[in-house]
């Protein structure tokens, strides 16, 4: 397990992270691809692999990972909107777990927060993407 916590810009490192986890598991995934064509591996949830793949697997440790996101201001979410999207959109096995926090808002119980709160929730249950950064996100 990999958790992941990134604070405003401090955000840049772990999302690179996020990203070549994603990189490796598509490769795994393309590799053990060849080798079912080729007939000479099994599907990537059961343990029999080729041998160019089981050293892949093998060094690449993460079976899952959670990455929390905190910025202060709402507009940083669409700094990084494409490789989030990406990873959401890739991540078939359900590996990595986003989760996006903006600081910014009121406390809670304030009546002003609890407005954003309820629209982004309807936003969520209705989109599924996050109310403040139209990102896609999946809860564990």
């Amino acid at each position: 397990m990999l958790l992941l916590v990134g604070l405003g810009i401090g955000a840049t490192p772990m999302i690179s992270i996020v990203k070549d986890i994603v990189n490796n598991i598509r490769a795994m995934e393309e590799e053990e691809s060849a080798a079912m064509e080729n007939g000479n591996g099994v599907g990537i949830n059961n343990n029999k692999t080729s041998p160019p793949n089981s050293k892949r697997r093998e060094n690449f440790k993460t079976r899952r990972a959670y990455f929390y996101r905190v910025t202060r201001e709402q507009g940083s979410f669409d700094w990084f909107e494409g490789i989030m999207n990406e990873v959401a959109e890739m991540d078939h096995n359900h590996v990595i777990e986003l989760h996006n926090y903006c600081t910014s808002v009121y406390e809670e119980g304030d009546a002003r927060s609890a407005l954003i709160t309820m629209l982004q929730s309807l936003n969520h249950a209705k989109n599924g993407v996050s109310g403040t950064s139209e990102i896609a996100l999946r809860q564990g």
